[in-house]
């Protein structure tokens, strides 16, 4: 399930169907990080844990990968109803 899942994820990079909340992007700004860095975590990275928010029910995926620069990042993002991806935040590790 795992592997299916990050290759949905990377597959929603690679096809550009994702948006970045303004929060994450806030985020990217404070940690001197760009969408690059951003894209780059997702294609590099790997699900390290699975969250369900309890209102909504819906599942979040914390990934850990790199920055472009080989920094460790994670971020956490979300799968719409439409099927694209969603980043709700960004940090480094």
């Amino acid at each position: 399930m795992a592997q299916s899942s990050i290759s949905r994820l990377r597959d929603c990079i690679r096809s550009l169907n994702y948006a970045v909340s303004i929060h994450a992007a806030e985020e990217l700004d404070d940690d001197e990080l760009t969408i690059l860095d951003l894209e780059n975590i997702i294609l590099t990275g790997e699900i390290i844990k699975r969250q369900r928010d309890r209102k909504t029910r819906e599942v979040k995926f914390v990934i850990r990968g790199h920055t472009v620069g080989g920094h460790h990042a994670e971020t956490i993002v979300k799968i719409t109803p439409l099927g694209s991806l969603f980043f709700i935040t960004v940090y480094r590790v």
